[in-house]
């Protein structure tokens, strides 16, 4: 088995194979301390990942949602409304959620389809190019500058910030790397990153008027919520959340499904089929699952397979390991494009910390699919791709295609 603290077991992809032996023979697995962090408790079965999500109670989420280990000043000073529990998680919801609905997403459709059939014809006016730049990265930027009220001529710098701070342990993402330097000058910054040092100056300008936002995205309308406005400390915080995790987890699941493409020939003729729009977005994210984990702590004592968790022990779900899980998905390590149910837990549902751009995701990944499928006959990758250094975000870094145009 691989070591799941070590980033490098993820540097040739997430490692099935050892999460397959866990759910197996040791479905609660202990590793010890390590790089000077106190060990942890893996769940990699769906049905216990589920249920620590729904017991936030047990599992909480109020000592940080990452591996690592914080000082209670560099947890307050960090922390977004992710590393809080109900009520209070419950509470800031309530402000940011209607922006996120499903039904306010469902309007972006064609927006997101007229950025997305520039980005796939200018992507095609090439014979070969890399699919992450060309296409799984460049759609979720726009649509990050759209959601947030910020201009397109600052989503460049404000994508590479954002990969600094959630690909801060990948050498081609930042050169502050957190298990290679020393980062305690960045203890109270997010992801313990410079990165965050320039994010919060560009939301403080935000907060002080100095920089303008569209009154439509969701930066102003969390300014300027009645009854529960998000400003200072925790606007900057929750700045940072959205530029990161905004990007990140829907452009690996593009780029999972460009890959995917590649690999499962059939994939593509189920899309141009027309049969499969409604179920193949979940299904390619499951197969995804570019967020790996998120961690609680324990706040009791529990059992759980013969295995005793103590209370203030780190729990990490592994939701790449429950969405792999042979007892709820039939074939899981193939792209049934179909498949329905799926009730995957790659957004984080069963509990109260579903994530806020789910529907978003889909959205994306569905739309810029119907783009490529009704101009290609056939793609290929003409190299191997290269996968990002991370047990927490990971996914297709790289991807040389070549297109067979119809």
């Amino acid at each position: 088995m691989k070591n799941l603290a070590d980033h490098d077991s993820f540097v040739d992809g997430v490692p099935h194979a050892t999460f397959a032996q866990m759910r197996r023979d040791v479905p609660v697995h202990w590793t010890p301390d390590h790089g000077g962090d106190r060990g942890f408790w893996s769940l990699t079965r769906y049905a216990d990942i589920m249920a620590a999500q729904k017991d936030p109670g047990t599992f909480s989420s109020a000592q940080g949602i990452r591996i690592e280990d914080q000082s209670r000043e560099e947890y307050l000073a960090r922390r977004t409304f992710q590393e809080t529990d109900p009520p209070e998680h419950t509470a800031t919801r309530r402000i940011v959620n209607p922006a996120f609905a499903k039904p306010v997403m469902a309007g972006f459709e064609q927006l997101i389809r007229d950025l997305a059939r520039d980005i796939v014809d200018e992507a095609l006016a090439h014979a070969e190019f890399d699919g992450v730049e060309h296409i799984a990265k460049r759609l979720p930027m726009l649509m990050l500058g759209r959601i947030l009220g910020v201009p397109d001529a600052d989503l460049d710098w404000l994508v590479e910030r954002g990969d600094a701070l959630i690909g801060n342990t990948d050498p081609d993402f930042t050169t502050t790397v957190i298990d290679k330097v020393n980062t305690d000058a960045y203890a109270m910054m997010p992801f313990r990153s410079p990165a965050g040092v320039e994010l919060y100056d560009y939301a403080q300008q935000i907060l002080d008027g100095s920089r303008a936002v569209d009154d439509a995205g969701i930066l102003a309308r969390v300014l300027q919520a009645e009854g529960g406005a998000i400003h200072g400390q925790d606007f900057k915080n929750f700045f940072c959340l959205l530029v990161a995790a905004g990007n990140d987890t829907t452009r690996y699941s593009i780029a999972m499904a460009l890959w995917l493409l590649t690999q499962q020939k059939d994939l593509l003729g189920q899309l141009q089929s027309g049969a499969v729009w409604d179920t193949c977005a979940d299904e390619f994210i499951r197969v995804a699952s570019p967020t790996l984990h998120f961690r609680r702590t324990a706040t009791r004592d529990v059992e759980m397979h013969g295995q005793t968790i103590r209370e203030g022990d780190k729990v990490l779900m592994w939701f790449v390991s429950g969405s792999r899980d042979e007892t709820v998905f039939d074939d899981p390590n193939t792209a049934h494009l179909d498949r329905s149910p799926n009730r995957h837990v790659a957004f984080g549902q069963g509990g109260p910390h579903v994530c806020l751009g789910m529907w978003l995701a889909k959205l994306e990944l569905k739309v810029v699919l119907q783009e490529l499928a009704s101009r290609i006959s056939g793609l290929e990758a003409t190299s191997a791709p290269t996968w990002t250094r991370s047990n927490f975000i990971c996914g297709v870094k790289s991807l040389t295609l070549r297109p067979k145009l119809k």
